[in-house]
């Protein structure tokens, strides 16, 4: 746990000083004051407010005991389990299979599944999967996440001023407009690379995690072989329209690939799957 929280720091950190670095590029050093001051402003709103913008984005609806018993039972016997405050819980109707956690905090989080993941997996492996998302919950991943692409988005934002409104040295002395450019085009790119590494290095954790919150493993990894094999197939609309939460959820929900593994926002399910059966076998 230690090395991958060690490696999401190190991604933070150079997420934050690209940011000042481009603040820089605009204005010198009163530009790269602002622009921190710019982004944290961001990531003070997006604290506050991003469980509810993403919950909205699918049109979560909120469950209870009675509206959907087995699934709200299951996540509080999970959540007392790892010895959490029980999250608010959500269903999304869409076909896809998936599942995905948010909030600012364990006090104040949610966890959302499809309508699909819900018809496709039995008791064991859904509930191997919602220990997952209360794992991204109980490690704040949620809060990493929203905070590496509220960074990357601002990141984006500034690229675009310089190319439009040009950047100054230190000495107000125009900065060259092809450097400019390539700050512009490469910078959004580094900062999509750094969010997406955060990504892939907290959902090995939250596959540790929450097989160490369900006791069942291969729960996860046979649920994680079902969800893979039968999502590829299958669009889900409301991730399309906001691919910037694609990392949040257990698979990835969009039906594009990357050209490489860099631009991938999840680990290859086949090493996920390896490591809970390597999990599994230690534990017999």
């Amino acid at each position: 746990m230690s090395n991958n929280w060690f490696k999401t720091t190190l991604l933070m950190a150079a997420i934050v000083a690209l940011f000042g670095t481009i603040g820089a590029m605009i204005g010198g050093k009163v530009g790269m004051l602002l622009a921190l001051l710019f982004g944290g402003a961001m990531n003070v709103w997006a604290y506050w407010n991003s469980d509810k913008m993403v919950l909205r984005m699918y049109n979560a609806q909120e469950v209870d005991a009675h509206s959907a018993p087995e699934l709200y039972h299951m996540v509080a016997e999970l959540a007392q389990r790892a010895n959490m405050p029980m999250p608010r819980v959500y269903v999304i109707h869409e076909d896809q299979p998936n599942a995905f956690a948010t909030g600012r905090n364990p006090e104040n989080a949610a966890v959302a599944a499809t309508t699909g993941i819900m018809r496709l997996l039995d008791y064991r492996e859904l509930r191997g999967v919602m220990a997952h998302e209360l794992a991204h919950v109980k490690h704040r991943d949620t809060l990493i996440s929203t905070i590496s692409a509220t960074m990357a988005g601002a990141i984006s934002a500034l690229a675009n001023f310089a190319v439009f409104f040009g950047g100054r040295d230190e000495e107000g002395h125009p900065v060259n407009p092809i450097a400019g450019i390539l700050v512009a085009l490469l910078a959004p790119l580094a900062a999509t690379l750094i969010q997406m590494a955060i990504s892939r290095a907290r959902e090995f954790e939250a596959d540790r995690g929450g097989a160490e919150i369900s006791g069942d493993p291969l729960a996860l990894a046979n649920a994680l072989y079902k969800i893979e094999r039968y999502a590829q197939g299958l669009p889900m609309y409301a991730a399309e329209a906001h691919p910037e939460t694609a990392q949040m959820m257990i698979i990835n929900p969009l039906s594009g690939g990357g050209v490489s593994g860099l631009f991938r926002t999840h680990p290859h399910t086949e090493e996920r799957i390896a490591r809970l059966q390597a999990l599994a076998a230690g534990r017999a």
